[in-house]
């Protein structure tokens, strides 16, 4: 075992060994943490005590200082409450990306609630279960810490050392607040994307062939666990529920305007409200999609974009990379597009306002080609 270089505290006990808990042993490891592990599939334990994230839980592990419950809303607060009483020297925590459901199960079943913290790190990937764990799943993310309203400020200090020592950024926020606002920024965003990909289950192969990044950035969440997302949706309906009939509304309008639209097809008969409609859609997009904060945090700020034809050989990715570096210039975001079937990748390199002259003028220099 490394050295301890962490604020937290061992032994970490980690209940339900996918990605969250797989990759929270796995960091802690690397710090030098004491982790045992426990998931009520063997199979799954096995696998996660083989990728580093802790050892197997014996029946001698009665000092446990944190428990870390990673386990489906749905099953969250029975397995919170029986952690509770099996380790009464412990803070209790857990990960489940719903807050309100579990605090108010738990304090239905007259829970120590003092002991006791939510939180949920704002990270995670399309891939599930402890292969896909890694270390580093939670550096630079958001890590909601929900107090129960009668946690211990000692118990809130843990969870917080928890989150940055796994090098996340502790946001503080109530169980209402937290559930409203991933129904907004995650729960939706799933749905969307979903529904989206299940349109192309009976498309024609040569529509496929036509896929471009628009797609694959819209679907890519659509990968996920569908048991894993039932849970959650489930959970937080409440708080989904709204958005969807906001989303609803807005969709409605603007397929009546394309009903109007359609109808008036090779006329100059169209009404511009109609049009309008479509068009405010699109506009307030991109006024909202303005508002993801950008990688400094706060507005997100308006770049340059270079985009670059990259062959599709390997190291050349990485030489573009090393020759932007060799130019004195910054990457601030990078998105890579490949057609199937095409011997070239898009690289579109985003840069400061005022830079893109000079960016091009080194790639090119250096035999780069641009598309666009």
């Amino acid at each position: 075992m490394p050295e301890q270089r962490a604020a937290t505290r061992g032994p970490v006990r980690i209940v339900g060994t996918g990605l969250l808990g797989a990759s929270i042993g796995m960091a802690l490891r690397d710090l030098g943490v004491d982790v045992v592990l426990h998931d009520p599939s063997r199979t799954t334990v096995l696998l996660a005590r083989d990728v580093g994230a802790g050892r197997l839980a014996t029946p001698q592990d009665t000092d446990v200082r944190l428990v870390v419950v990673a386990a489906p809303p749905d099953v969250t607060p029975d397995v919170v409450l029986a952690e509770l009483a099996a380790h009464p020297g412990a803070v209790v925590t857990d990960v489940a990306s719903v807050k309100s459901a579990v605090l108010d199960a738990l304090r239905a079943a007259g829970a120590d609630l003092s002991r006791y913290v939510g939180s949920h790190p704002m990270a995670g990937s399309e891939r599930s279960g402890p292969t896909a764990a890694r270390p580093d799943l939670f550096a630079g993310r958001p890590w909601v810490v929900v107090g129960s309203g009668t946690s211990g400020g000692d118990a809130v200090r843990v969870v917080r050392d928890l989150a940055n020592d796994l090098r996340a950024t502790p946001v503080m926020l109530d169980a209402r607040a937290h559930d409203d606002a991933v129904a907004l920024v995650s729960h939706v965003p799933q749905i969307a994307a979903s529904l989206v990909a299940a349109r192309l289950c009976d498309a024609d192969p040569a529509a496929l062939d036509l896929a471009g990044q628009g797609l694959r950035d819209v679907t890519r969440v659509a990968a996920s666990d569908p048991a894993l997302w039932t849970s959650i949706l489930a959970a937080n309906a409440g708080a989904v529920n709204p958005v969807l009939r906001a989303l609803r509304a807005d969709l409605d309008g603007v397929i009546a305007a394309l009903d109007e639209a359609a109808a008036a097809a090779g006329s100059e008969s169209v009404a511009s409200g109609a049009l309008g409609t479509v068009a405010s859609a699109i506009a307030a997009g991109n006024v909202g999609v303005s508002r993801i904060p950008g990688k400094h945090g706060g507005v997100r700020r308006a770049y340059d974009v270079v985009t670059v034809l990259v062959p599709d050989a390997p190291g050349e990715l990485a030489r573009l990379l090393a020759d932007v570096g060799a130019a004195g210039i910054n990457l601030e975001e990078l998105a890579l597009e490949h057609a199937p079937r095409q011997p070239v990748g898009l690289a579109a390199i985003s840069v400061l306002r005022g830079l893109r002259g000079r960016l091009e003028d080194e790639l090119t220099a250096r035999g780069w080609r641009f598309a666009g």
